[in-house]
């Protein structure tokens, strides 16, 4: 403590002298001029952020309806896991928000003990487009040593367009004309309302507790558990709700819900005791949801049946109604599907089994298990998230109603397939995401390995074994990728490159020369030698880019599960 009284006397007399004296002022080059273009802030894990490890959020959040504004503080706990690179530190918060002050605390106020703070001096930091870059010579940098920043910030976030594909904060009115806030901002980023090191190989490791201040009218939701709530009296009171998460968390994650809202509860007794189970919806919607969302428990079943353990049991399972159509945003997931089934009603795979569920329900709460537990680095590689999650849907359509109509669900997916680019983003540590055929294309890539395993027992059982080895982890698609080479034994090198790296998908050509049948892979990379099983038989082709004849007396068309393509010529 001595150390710390010491170092912020020195701190606050070097400030002060250098406000009155400017010459002496030394601005960090870093801070005016850096060599990283705006994608690589944004997306790569730099000399500005690889030198420290996110901890711990605390958020106080002040909404204005009237004026869409927003207004509050954080306080980021971090730990210095190395000295090397230590002299920037950046923040990310995208304009036009704005940081007012930081404030360096000694403590954390979650111990409820006298705190030493002193307040950065404003040439100790300056903006960079969406970014923060702070002199790190203001601050302790004392290896393995734990430190905190509090930032105040406020302004008037992005307003999304289209939520939540377009992302930012929503200022909307339910259908009694009253007040509804909230935000979604996966790809944008969480950056865009409030301060944090929006990167999402870092999440903080010991969970976040969020507050928010709101009118006395209204309700506050947000991630985790409901930790304390209160009223402050005044000329107009307000309601103060806090909520804790205390598992590591994504940060587009960490989103509030504020409206006219009601709560009922249920529970579910899985695989990690009792999961309770929280539904926060609009309060005329009340009975509607009381119905509609008894689908709930058989999809947790189905889906600990297939994934393992629901990843969250500390925070509790909960489902928000949202001004949009949904988002996975953990233990606290966004549903505005119009309490109807399929996609707003519609079976979007024509396979009559897509409107047999609630596809926000089924769909967002699989995130819980691969995209929120299991978490990518880069967003190059989100096809983690949701090639895994899309085939949750098939999942929970083969315990309810069996693997025929499994098969039939997954294989209608294959309508929505574009192909006009890549599975995996173009490029690493740019924030450049790959095509929206990492949802349906890249369900069919799983499906389509779920039958070169031929054994289902070992391949559910492999969706179980991915979740237990990368449970609440960062990855990379390299890593999930030689996983399953190793888990199923098969080299899957040239498999996953076609298919999650090219457009190209695997042709068999079929001819008949001089009476005989002949075939060959199209459309395939070097090397690519995948057997396909045939249509109604027990029988195997093993084709590569050379003609092979064909001796058999099957016909010569692909199972429909396996994601290719045929082209039938004469000669």
């Amino acid at each position: 403590m001595k150390n710390i009284l010491y170092f912020t006397l020195i701190l606050f007399t070097a400030c002060a002298t250098q406000k009155v004296d400017n010459e002496k002022v030394k601005i960090n080059p870093k801070l005016i001029t850096q060599p990283y273009s705006p994608e690589i802030l944004r997306g790569s894990n730099t000399e500005f952020r690889n030198w420290w490890d996110v901890k711990r959020y605390d958020i106080v959040l002040v909404p204005d309806y009237s004026k869409k504004f927003i207004s509050g503080t954080i306080n980021i706990e971090y730990e210095i896991i190395s000295n090397n690179n230590q002299d920037v530190m950046q923040i990310d918060l995208q304009e036009p928000m704005q940081i007012t002050r930081i404030v360096q605390l000694a403590q954390s106020p979650r111990n409820h003990q006298t705190q030493t703070e002193f307040e950065l001096p404003e040439y100790a930091w300056k903006r960079n487009g969406n970014t923060v870059l702070i002199d790190m010579e203001y601050l302790p940098k004392k290896d393995n040593s734990r430190q905190i920043l509090k930032f105040h910030f406020e302004g008037f976030p992005k307003i999304a367009k289209n939520a939540p594909w377009d992302g930012g904060w929503v200022f909307t009115k339910d259908e009694k004309g009253r007040p509804w806030m909230s935000a979604a901002v996966q790809g944008l980023g969480a950056s865009a309302w409030f301060p944090n090191k929006d990167f999402q190989g870092d999440e903080p490791d010991e969970g976040i507790t969020f507050t928010i201040i709101v009118p006395e009218d209204l309700v506050a939701v947000a991630n985790g558990r409901l930790w304390e709530t209160s009223f402050v009296k005044g000329e107009a009171g307000t309601n103060v709700y806090t909520w804790e998460v205390k598992n590591p968390i994504n940060n587009y994650s960490i989103i509030p819900y504020i409206g006219h809202y009601t709560h009922f509860s249920d529970a579910f007794y899985g695989k990690g005791g009792e999961l309770s189970l929280d539904y926060w919806v609009l309060d005329y919607q009340l009975e509607k949801a009381k119905k509609h969302f008894e689908q709930v428990k058989p999809m947790l079943t189905a889906f600990e049946d297939w994934m393992g353990k629901y990843p969250f049991y500390e925070d509790g399972f909960k489902l928000v109604e949202s001004p949009y159509l949904g988002m996975e945003h953990q233990s606290a997931i966004a549903y505005g599907n119009q309490y109807v089934n399929g996609y707003l009603g519609h079976d979007r795979t024509e396979s009559g089994w897509g409107n047999k569920f609630d596809f926000i329900i089924v769909h967002e709460a699989g995130h819980e298990w691969f995209g929120n537990s299991i978490t990518t680095q880069d967003i190059a590689d989100m096809w983690v998230h949701e090639a895994f999650t899309t085939y949750s849907e098939v999942m929970y359509v083969e315990n309810l109603h069996g693997q025929l109509a499994a098969n039939e669900y997954v294989q209608g997916l294959k309508i929505l397939i574009e192909n006009t680019s890549p599975i995996i983003g173009k490029s690493y540590g740019t924030h450049s995401g790959g095509s929206r055929d990492m949802y349906y294309k890249g369900a069919m890539v799983i499906h389509t390995l779920r039958q070169l395993m031929e054994d289902d027992v070992k391949f559910k059982q492999m969706i179980r074994d991915i979740n237990t080895e990368f449970f609440r982890q960062i990855v990379t698609s390299a890593q999930i990728e030689k996983f399953m080479s190793d888990y199923t034994k098969i080299d899957l090198t040239e498999f996953f490159q076609q298919y999650l790296r090219t457009t190209l998908i695997p042709t068999l050509e079929v001819k008949i020369q001089n009476n005989q049948k002949m075939y060959r892979w199209i459309g395939v990379i070097d090397g690519f030698d995948m057997p396909v099983k045939l249509k109604n038989s027990e029988e195997w082709l093993y084709p590569t880019s050379q003609w092979k004849k064909y001796t058999g007396k099957s016909e010569l068309t692909p199972d429909a599960n396996f994601y290719v393509f045929v082209n039938q010529s004469n000669e």
